[in-house]
């Protein structure tokens, strides 16, 4: 399992580009995580499924309220990442209203979860291998926090969690 100090795994996610712009067009893009990450502090926090209850209700949206708290306290990007193809991912953020707040990274396969020692088998509830919650501080390919929910909770992965520990 990852743990701070480690750099992020070698992996590629998916986002869905809304508008044409360098590099990227209409529809899914593919993105290096180190690339990504490569000189910046970023945010990313891994939640079981899109429009799922608790990750619809207060995960995602408490990113999207403290976006510019979390940019004021020195974060490039905040991403969300859910096994979840960019499609999906993509619909998401346009219904949580997340463009230009939260980049919504689709890891359809769990690729990138795997990797990190974060996947969950929820089989038995219909839903396969998806991602634990958890909520990560990344400053230039490294973990500097690391805060992974027990099961069924929703305390430590939460935008005001990281912004304590960013403070």
């Amino acid at each position: 399992m990852i743990q701070v100090g480690d750099t992020l795994p070698d992996a590629t996610l998916f986002e869905f580009v809304d508008e044409q712009r360098a590099g990227c067009t209409i529809g899914p893009n593919s993105f290096d995580v180190r690339e990504q990450t490569a000189g910046k502090r970023v945010v990313i926090f891994g939640l079981p499924g899109a429009f799922t209850p608790t990750c619809s209700a207060r995960h995602v949206p408490g990113y999207v309220e403290a976006a510019d708290a979390l940019h004021a306290a020195g974060i490039d990007e905040i991403w969300c990442v859910s096994v979840n193809d960019a499609f999906v991912m993509g619909a998401w953020g346009r219904d949580q209203h997340a463009s230009g707040k939260v980049r919504m990274m689709a890891d359809g396969s769990a690729a990138f979860t795997r990797a990190l020692g974060l996947e969950q088998d929820l089989s038995a509830r219909g839903m396969g291998i998806r991602s634990q919650r958890y909520a990560m501080v990344i400053d230039d390919g490294v973990v500097k926090t690391l805060h992974i929910e027990a099961p069924g909770k929703f305390e430590v992965s939460d935008a005001a969690s990281i912004l304590a520990t960013l403070s």
